[in-house]
């Protein structure tokens, strides 16, 4: 059967189908006619029938939660975002940007929870956040002259260049 990668296991409908098995165990059936009914394979059966034997349905429950407990709890979460909406120069950064550093840089200070930088993208993720990319304009910018530049010396370029692109190709079909 297999876990494609992203699909999230249905711990509940495991257990209920190990138990399954535990109802057929009773029937005297083989491995491989339990297999076929359940649709795994004989070995994972086997698996179970062993398992059963040496603990009984205990064993075959539910082992729990998979993998690491988070650091962050719901409540550490909450408050990561109210801290992250308040943005990163009060934390002493001179840009408005968030980093992944820097939002590890504020979940050490804070929770006392060290993170790896490369890491935080699941955290924020988790938070619905997702990457922005940074506008790239200068903060000398003079948004006045550039409306009075493409009004008045724009349109003249452009009238050059499609002068040009009109002499080259009459210049090509000639030639």
């Amino acid at each position: 059967m297999g876990n494609w990668r992203g699909v999230r296991r249905d711990f509940v409908a495991l257990e209920k189908r190990r138990l399954e098995a535990v109802k057929l165990f009773a029937k005297s059936l083989s491995n491989s006619e339990i297999g076929r009914r359940l649709k795994v394979s004989n070995q994972t059966v086997s698996r179970w029938r062993k398992q059963y034997q040496k603990g009984g349905n205990i064993a075959l429950r539910r082992a729990g939660r998979a993998g690491r407990l988070p650091c962050l709890d719901e409540a550490d979460k909450a408050r990561l975002v109210e801290l992250l909406l308040q943005g990163p120069e009060r934390l002493g950064y001179e840009t408005p940007l968030w980093t992944c550093p820097r939002v590890a840089h504020l979940i050490e200070e804070k929770f006392e929870v060290n993170y790896h930088p490369g890491h935080v993208w699941r955290v924020l993720r988790q938070l619905n956040w997702s990457v922005q990319q940074p506008v790239g304009r200068a903060l000398e910018r003079n948004e006045a002259w550039i409306d009075e530049w493409k009004r008045s010396r724009w349109p003249e370029i452009k009238k050059k260049l499609s002068k040009r692109a009109a002499r080259s190709s009459s210049s090509t079909k000639a030639g």
